[in-house]
């Protein structure tokens, strides 16, 4: 499965995680289609995610102008998640990429604003991480 649509998978995931009582592997299970298995990369961002939650979430609150974690929708929620934590844990990926796979997933499942919100979010966040 190319990294793209390991993302994709992961953003269902973790946004069913988000709105129901989902394990991890549940949640990836249900996201798969018949014959498709999850790779490491896929499960690496649904675990990761979550098991570093606490500390992703303090890195966004500070970085939310005006926002608060709970008043963003579920879908932006998600993928500022799952992007920061790529941007600080699978040091291999540039985070231009992350940053750039993340607005393309903001396209397909937010609304017409949460491109440009995911962006400006995520390039404030880039800064915490650039040595």
């Amino acid at each position: 499965m190319k990294r793209s649509k390991s993302r994709e998978k992961a953003f269902q995931a973790i946004f069913q995680m988000d709105v129901s009582e989902f394990e991890p592997q549940e949640a990836i299970d249900n996201v798969l289609e018949e014959g498709e298995k999850a790779d490491e990369f896929l499960k690496g961002i649904v675990y990761g995610t979550m098991e570093h939650r606490q500390e992703i979430d303090s890195t966004l609150i500070a970085h939310l102008e005006k926002w608060s974690l709970d008043r963003l929708g579920t879908v932006d929620r998600t993928i500022l998640r799952m992007t920061v934590y790529e941007m600080k844990y699978e040091t291999e990926i540039p985070i231009n990429v992350s940053i750039d796979e993340a607005i393309e997933l903001a396209k397909i499942y937010g609304d017409e604003k949460s491109s440009g919100f995911i962006n400006a979010v995520l390039s404030k966040v880039k800064t915490t991480f650039e040595k």
